[in-house]
């Protein structure tokens, strides 16, 4: 069975006209159940996570001025919502889902969350949306619980995983592969073990040969025994804050050969949504839609 982590607090209200889409976190799984891709019963409420899972990947001090609303209005600034309680534990609410998908892709082969991919989340500082670092916490996790030893993280949306690489640099146990748009935020990179930088209107087939190219190769060389999939659904054409060209249909190929590769291959997969900021709101849902109609019809 697919097993989606999926809280209230997803949805959590901001400033009328902010440029952040948080109805999709509502309309998505309505949305899965109205079609019959998914079912009540597919859906898990995670909750607020041992500390511990945390401050394994977040410096403490950061993690426990976020807890307080202390962070420095400069910093603040640069997460990009209005800092409150009630954001703070949605965030941590979301690093559970990631953790607990994670337990779940093990047992079933995969799991989603229906938010995360909070890949902007250094080691002692949050940006762009990001304070948590829902993927690299469930690396650690696992590691932690003795569930997984080398990790594979394919990050895919259209900004680089800039806290994820900052996170995992000296550690050779995760590797961390981002292919994004070169002229995409962040203006300042960091280094992942492995970036495809793409230019300004990379079309479907030229994103989907790299992508072909690259990715067997990789988990033949690096052997991973999970992957963490950030599954962005901004590098389609219509993204106010993306340069890539993708269309729909591309990006659902995309989600299909990554899925197809782990089912085949049989390593574990979690996959959280990433970004996605098309005008229409329809878009994104239906770009984020077929990631699980894929995997109802590849693994289930």
């Amino acid at each position: 069975m697919l097993r989606i982590a999926f809280h209230p607090i997803y949805k959590h209200p901001l400033p009328e006209g902010h440029r952040f889409p948080m109805l999709k976190y509502d309309l998505l799984p309505k949305q899965l159940i109205y079609e019959g891709t998914c079912e009540e019963t597919n859906f898990f409420e995670p909750e607020i996570p041992n500390d511990k899972h945390i401050v394994a990947v977040h410096d403490p001090e950061y993690f426990y001025d976020l807890l307080n609303i202390k962070i420095p209005p400069k910093e603040a600034r640069k997460i990009g919502f209005p800092l409150t309680e009630d954001l703070v534990e949605r965030e941590r609410i979301i690093a559970d889902g990631t953790m607990k998908a994670s337990e779940f892709a093990l047992q079933y082969g995969i799991s989603m969350n229906i938010a995360g991919g909070t890949h902007h989340a250094y080691t002692n500082r949050g940006e762009a949306f990001c304070m948590l670092n829902d993927q690299a916490i469930g690396s650690r996790y696992l590691q932690s619980q003795g569930l997984a030893k080398k990790i594979l993280i394919v990050d895919l949306d259209v900004h680089q995983g800039n806290g994820t690489a900052e996170i995992f640099k000296n550690d050779a146990s995760v590797f961390t592969f981002s292919m994004h748009g070169a002229s995409n935020y962040p203006f300042k990179k960091e280094r992942s073990d492995l970036d495809i930088p793409l230019e300004k209107g990379t079309t479907d087939s030229t994103y989907l040969s790299i992508l072909k190219k690259t990715l067997p190769k990789l988990i033949d060389a690096q052997r991973p025994d999970f992957i963490f999939y950030l599954c962005g659904v901004d590098v389609i054409e219509t993204d106010k804050l993306g340069t890539l060209g993708l269309s729909l249909e591309g990006c659902k190929e995309r989600d299909r050969f990554v899925l197809e590769t782990c089912h085949r291959l049989q390593i574990p997969v979690q996959c959280s949504m990433g970004g996605g900021y098309s005008p229409d709101i329809k878009v994104i849902v239906d770009a984020h839609a077929n990631t699980f109609r894929l995997t109802q019809g590849i693994y289930f």
